[in-house]
């Protein structure tokens, strides 16, 4: 079991590294926008390709964010019936959530593959000044979206090993949504 306690220990370190590395890119897109808009409005002129670098930083957040928030179990969850369980009910509750979300995501990450691969293979290039080759966002998106499965993948595997050895504590504390009223 100090395996899963090591594994879930470094998934959530990784994810605490990709949203630093995300606030950072949020802020160099600000500033990036700001100079950009300030340099229009006094005539210094435009960089160019701040909204369009923007779109795809918004896409990469997006997608990067939703695997950060799992892990912080940030994402919006009703836990109205979960409250009124006992708390084996609770830890069921919670696994069949996680390996629920685990499915969903498996299947956009699958979805998204194709989306990236005719990109690659048609060369595709945005229809814009900077013409950029879409497989750079697209890719950065993709792996996002990979990312967020993996470690949906990993909870799921973890809440399950959990569940079976009998480690509710453990489990409630890796997958459990807990509640605001317990707060």
């Amino acid at each position: 079991m100090k395996f899963l306690t090591t594994l879930e220990g470094a998934l959530r370190r990784a994810n605490r590294l990709v949203a630093l590395i995300l606030g950072a890119a949020l802020v160099a897109t600000v500033l990036f926008v700001l100079v950009d808009v300030v340099g229009r409005k006094t005539g210094w002129g435009s960089l160019g390709g701040s909204d369009e670098i923007s779109g795809y930083v918004m896409a990469a957040v997006a997608s990067w964010g939703l695997g950060c928030a799992l892990l912080d179990r940030a994402h919006v969850r009703i836990d109205l019936v979960r409250q009124r369980l006992a708390p084996v009910g609770q830890g069921l509750m919670d696994l069949f959530a996680m390996i629920v979300t685990n499915g969903v995501v498996l299947l956009i990450a699958w979805y998204c593959w194709p989306v990236l691969q005719k990109t690659i293979e048609r060369g595709s290039r945005a229809n814009t000044p900077l013409e950029t080759p879409l497989w750079i966002p697209q890719g950065i998106w993709f792996a996002g979206w990979a990312w967020f499965a993996l470690s949906a993948t990993a909870l799921s595997l973890i809440g399950i090993a959990y569940l079976a050895s009998g480690r509710r504590t453990e489990l409630a504390n890796a997958i459990g949504l807990g509640s605001e009223l317990d707060q």
